[in-house]
């Protein structure tokens, strides 16, 4: 929603939704707006979870050089036997391929798993959030 109408309907000057807007980005609040572009709509329609085993003296280098491959849309550190949980993407099976061999030749890596996603059947959503008290 353009900045303009978000003033109109708070009742508030377009400037001071502008400025509250922008501290909500720099405490790391708001996402990018390069989020809400679907992969799909790049030629990227498959997606992907990689589970990664990883030597941990080079967890620095791994993450550095995953952070490279544009393909990597988020790397997570979770609890339990995975070091990190990868969401890609990819043009299709073939492609996926190429992808995962590149992140298990990235530095320190030492096995993945790479499960495909068949169908998204909740999307990406935070606004029940702004629901709960």
């Amino acid at each position: 929603m353009p900045t303009a109408m978000i003033a109109t309907r708070l009742g508030l000057a377009r400037g001071t939704v502008q400025a509250r807007l922008e501290k909500l980005r720099e405490a790391g609040a708001l996402r990018l707006h390069s989020s809400r572009i679907t992969p799909r709509a790049l030629g990227r329609p498959v997606g992907a979870s990689v589970q990664v085993e990883l030597d941990q003296h080079q967890i620095g280098e791994a993450i550095a050089a995953l952070a490279d491959i544009p393909e990597v849309l988020e790397c997570f550190a979770p609890a339990g036997s995975t070091d990190l949980l990868l969401r890609v993407v990819a043009r299709d099976p073939d492609d996926l391929y190429r992808v995962s061999e590149e992140i298990r030749l990235c530095p320190g890596i030492t096995r993945t798993s790479t499960s495909l996603f068949l169908r998204e059947v909740i999307p990406y959503r935070v606004t029940g959030l702004l629901n709960v008290d």
